[in-house]
């Protein structure tokens, strides 16, 4: 009889190393134990990511250097450049451990992912053609043919503002269409086969800048403040992995590296919050 506590205790302590094995034994140290991660961009939103000379390049692809030459020193890379469509149904199903390109974060996605602190602002404006006088206001899209990303927080932020101007009594917009990528939208703006495209401001102010005279943005915001973060899966599984980046993009931003980055990839900086993701209005 005296046995049976001492049988007790083996088979709790027993069961509570297991536990802490199954713990240890997370997305995190995974990587950590191959000594590789798999992340996905969608390498044509620059100037956030974009290819040059074969590369990634551009102010997401320096920020996840500064994370990971910090955090996991000596962890190889794979980064998959994937259609935007395509990057939050893979992470879903497992394709790849974690997302490192600009996701806007809304409500749907929130309860959804998880997502590290802010890495820039994602506000949406709209891009018109400069010498268009027929735009000034918002409410002067109503009849206009309008365009943004497929599945982007951008076409939900601009279908909205379609909703809002019906729900006015006003027209709304002649017709809203959907593209793979921005630069598609962008080239359909500039010949005329669109009066706009909606897209955030911080990728906007570089692209109004290296075509001068082509194109504009109006003054007024087409949504509420929102913002850009990085994701991972919600769940146990991938928590610390999710923490590392958050914990890294926050460093960034308290030595200067995030400030000096947006410098150089946009020509202003941004105020952000660095503690965590606040929680989207849409």
């Amino acid at each position: 009889m005296k046995r049976h506590p001492l049988i007790a205790m083996s088979l709790s302590l027993a069961t509570l190393l297991v536990a802490s094995m199954a713990q240890a034994d997370d997305l995190l140290q995974r990587i950590k134990d191959k000594n590789q991660i798999v992340v996905a961009t969608e390498a044509r939103f620059a100037p956030f990511e974009s290819i040059e000379n074969g590369k990634v390049v551009g102010y997401g692809a320096d920020l996840m250097k500064y994370v990971l030459d910090a955090k996991l020193p000596g962890v190889k890379v794979r980064q998959l450049d994937l259609p935007f469509q395509g990057i939050l149904p893979g992470l879903d199903t497992g394709k790849f451990d974690f997302v490192v390109t600009s996701v806007t974060v809304n409500q749907a996605r929130f309860e959804q992912f998880a997502f590290t602190v802010p890495i820039a602002e994602s506000t949406v404006a709209l891009l018109k053609r400069a010498n268009d006088d027929g735009i000034q206001q918002l409410g002067d899209l109503n009849g206009k043919v309008v365009g943004s990303q497929t599945d982007s927080g951008q076409l939900a932020i601009l279908q909205a503002l379609d909703a809002k101007l019906k729900a006015g009594g006003q027209p709304g917009m002649k017709s809203i269409k959907e593209y793979v990528s921005f630069d598609e939208a962008y080239a359909d703006l500039a010949t005329g086969r669109l009066d706009g495209v909606a897209q955030s401001l911080s990728s906007l102010g570089p692209l109004v800048k290296s075509r001068p005279g082509l194109f504009a943005t109006l003054p007024e915001m087409v949504g509420p403040t929102t913002y850009f973060g990085w994701v991972g899966r919600k769940d146990a599984d991938s928590a610390s992995l999710v923490q590392l980046f958050s914990e890294g993009i926050a460093e960034a931003s308290a030595d200067g590296t995030l400030q000096t980055l947006q410098e150089k990839w946009f020509g202003f900086i941004m105020q952000l919050p660095s503690d965590a993701m606040p929680v989207p209005t849409i």
